[in-house]
């Protein structure tokens, strides 16, 4: 009896194709909204550990107030002022930052120039790929030498090209390349660290940037558990060599890597919260249309509904035809869902519009609420047929 209550659905649902299709319809976007949504989620939550991986959990950053009415007054020199007033400060390094169009013969393109220390590359964990990365002693003498990110050589130059020892301009200056990072993956602010070209600090602010570029400061706390006491003493050294008054706010903000990271991963979350609250409401919609289907089919089998009573049929047959039926819609619709959704993502992934990451739990929530909302939905149209006297519904037409 049960596997022809199973036969029966089907054959309900194959005799009305346009009704049934367009009844999963809502389902099928439904459930791959939230397989992206998981992955849209995933997703940031891997950019931002990507582009924070680069930062030590007793990372403090010290960056320019921006927005203010005075201008703020933190220059690259504030690092040595900090590693030398700060007791729990174990190194420190400046960074002056803009993006600024970099041409190498008739190449050219827009990238974010940065002016470093020699020591900003051991801080960063960044590596070298070929030659040599900035000295001291390119600091000292203010030379015209760059280290390019990978992306910029790879747009600037031909593959096989030899590259270290070549000069390129930026804003009219002649630079020598004197070397090559590895790939890193992370940014800086809105720069890629792949996209930019590291320039000495000195010669840079003075040559290139100008004094108007936005000036970071990266220290390393001697100890996670000293991130506090820390940051205060970066605030009382910087207060004093920039001469604030006590009635005087800071001109510089300080962040620490567990809070920038925490701040990054909370957006993300919010955003995945948001568009899992767009597809939940995408699958009630769709839960809707099925329960109106269902009324609509339990009028039109009125009739059929009376013979199958007369003959001995019972209720809770009648009832689990129809809630089968309902059931039977939202899970094909589901199982489509999750082939369009993934399909989605896999075409998305070799893109560099945005960054997705599977998850199995959108999947399994997806598909599992896609199954809840055929049985709430599909359970009222189905006892109302289960309901039904057959004498009323042998005489309907």
């Amino acid at each position: 009896m049960k596997l022809e209550i199973i036969k029966m659905a089907l054959e309900s649902l194959l005799a009305n194709k346009t009704r049934t299709i367009l009844s999963m319809l809502g389902i099928i976007i439904g459930v791959s909204t939230v397989i992206a949504v998981f992955a849209i989620g995933q997703g940031a939550k891997k950019a931002v550990d990507d582009q924070f991986q680069g930062l030590s959990a007793n990372s403090i950053l010290v960056m320019a107030m921006r927005g203010k009415t005075e201008s703020s007054k933190l220059k690259t020199a504030d690092s040595k002022v900090i590693v030398e007033n700060c007791q729990h400060i174990s190194s420190a390094t400046a960074v002056i930052q803009e993006n600024m169009a970099v041409s190498f013969e008739s190449e050219d393109g827009t990238f974010g120039i940065l002016g470093v220390e020699n020591n900003y590359f051991e801080m960063s964990n960044i590596e070298i790929d070929k030659g040599r990365l900035i000295s001291e002693e390119d600091m000292d003498n203010n030379e015209k030498a760059a280290v390019l990110g990978s992306g910029v050589a790879e747009t600037l130059f031909l593959e096989d090209e030899e590259i270290i020892g070549k000069n390129i301009k930026i804003n009219g200056k002649t630079i020598e390349v004197i070397g090559i990072v590895k790939e890193t993956g992370r940014s800086m602010g809105k720069s890629s660290l792949d996209d930019s070209v590291f320039l000495p600090n000195s010669m840079a602010e003075k040559s290139i940037l100008g004094s108007k570029a936005f000036i970071m400061i990266f220290t390393i706390a001697d100890d996670v558990e000293n991130i506090e006491i820390a940051s205060k003493e970066i605030v009382s050294s910087l207060r004093t060599e920039h001469q604030l008054r006590d009635s005087q706010a800071d001109d510089f903000r300080i962040m620490d890597a567990g809070a920038m990271v925490g701040a990054a991963q909370d957006a993300a979350a919010l955003m995945s919260l948001l568009l899992t609250a767009i597809a939940a409401i995408t699958l009630l919609v769709s839960g809707i249309g099925i329960m109106n289907v269902m009324f609509v089919t339990v009028a039109e089998r009125t009739k059929e509904i009376g013979i199958a009573k007369a003959i001995g049929g019972k209720r809770g047959d009648i009832l689990s035809q129809f809630l089968l039926e309902s059931v039977v819609l939202s899970m094909i619709g589901g199982v489509i869902g999750i082939i369009i959704g993934n399909s989605v993502i896999f075409i998305f992934r070799n893109t560099e519009l945005i960054t997705l990451a599977p998850s199995l739990i959108g999947i399994i929530i997806g598909f599992s609420f896609s199954v809840l909302v055929g049985v709430f939905f599909g359970f009222y149209p189905a006892l109302k047929a289960s309901r039904l006297d057959p004498v009323d519904a042998l005489r309907s037409e």
